[in-house]
């Protein structure tokens, strides 16, 4: 009820601060004629005292006497309502109107189209009641005005890091895990998912960050699944296929029979024997490299790219392959062979195939994308 006092009360205030100067135009303009007629009255003062005394000729006395006169005759005649204006009065009277009408007929319409009598529904109080009547986003909401308030809570960061991540917010999922870890300190869970989100933010690529928080995660928890099969995973990315296969076996050896990881890692490894390997430079390559002139080095990378692409026409099943020929194409600043490369792995491997995405991910990383 107070509400609707309140609301009352302002209308009236803005209708008021709207209409009163309307109203009060006529009693202003009645004094400023009285004003004017007491100017004027003086005006012909001066002029009879300015004659008697000689200043001015007598015909130029009756001149501005006639003109006083006429500027006199016309503030009467106005101030009598002879020269009323009835355009500015009708004028007066629809806006006079419409200031009354508009709150009214707004205040009606709410009254038969809305609800005024729905019970006022605050945020603050929605976020106090139980969180059994809430939903996940004002969960999320009371949380972080929680932590808004106290952002030394640990436990309120590590409670809050995996919604996050579930609600897609993977960034601000990895902040609450730095400050979870900060807090309350570093455990295998906390580092992997950290890890994890921020896989989940570069499109599932498998960063150095990503690899040091996998890293420190089994420093902590030894054997931690989800960090031991990211890693694995990175390792792939990689072209180090042998490498992620060992960690894999070795990974699914240690598993409990019931894991729910078993099937993961069992899915991983059969899609790793099923690709063929292609060939590119490798850490030796690289290093032999070094030791060449330009020209040299330049025909000798040139020659195993060319080899790589080709290998990869024959073969196109191999996502490892298209990943290191759109980072070969890179380092030699060819950045259309680079597109024409991830056009290429794309069709090979299923537009809508999630190995072609991890490909998009991995050259959008780098700075190499299709338009569509």
């Amino acid at each position: 009820m107070l509400f609707w006092i309140i609301a009352a009360l302002l209308t009236l205030c803005a209708c008021l601060a709207v209409l009163l100067p309307i109203v009060r135009q006529r009693g202003v303009r009645a004094a400023d004629a009285a004003f004017d007629l007491e100017v004027y009255q003086d005006q012909l003062n001066e002029v009879e005292r300015d004659m008697a005394r000689g200043v001015i000729e007598p015909e130029e006395a009756a001149q501005a006497r006639a003109e006083i006169g006429r500027r006199i005759l016309k503030i009467a005649a106005a101030a009598s309502g002879h020269q009323a204006d009835d355009s500015t009065r009708a004028s007066r009277a629809v806006a006079t109107a419409a200031i009354l009408l508009v709150p009214l007929a707004s205040w009606g319409i709410y009254a038969w189209t809305g609800s005024p009598d729905l019970p006022n529904q605050p945020l603050q109080a929605r976020l106090e009641q139980s969180p059994d009547d809430s939903s996940l986003a004002e969960l999320v909401s009371r949380a972080e005005g929680h932590l808004a308030a106290n952002p030394e809570d640990g436990r309120g960061w590590d409670v809050l890091a995996p919604i996050y991540y579930r609600m897609g917010r993977y960034d601000e999922a990895s902040v609450a895990y730095v400050n979870a870890i900060r807090l309350l300190g570093s455990t295998g869970a906390r580092e992997a998912g950290h890890g994890e989100a921020i896989v989940a933010a570069s499109g599932g690529l498998v960063s150095t960050d990503a690899q040091a928080a996998f890293e420190r995660a089994l420093e902590v928890e030894p054997g931690n699944p989800k960090a031991s099969f990211l890693l694995a995973t990175g390792l792939a990315q990689e072209g180090r296929r042998d490498d992620a296969a060992v960690s894999l076996r070795t990974m699914l050896d240690g598993l409990e029979p019931d894991s729910p990881w078993r099937g993961a890692v069992s899915q991983a490894l059969a899609a790793l024997d099923a690709q063929p390997t292609a060939a590119g430079p490798s850490s030796a390559d690289v290093e032999a490299a070094a030791e060449m002139s330009s020209a040299d080095r330049a025909a000798m990378i040139e020659t195993m790219v060319a080899t790589l692409d080709q290998r990869l026409r024959d073969n196109p099943g191999d996502l490892e392959g298209w990943q290191r020929l759109v980072q070969s194409y890179l380092v030699l600043d060819r950045p259309d062979d680079a597109l024409d490369a991830l056009a290429r792995g794309t069709d090979a491997l299923g537009r809508d195939s999630e190995q072609a995405a991890t490909l998009a991910a991995f050259a959008a990383a780098r700075g190499v994308s299709i338009q569509e």
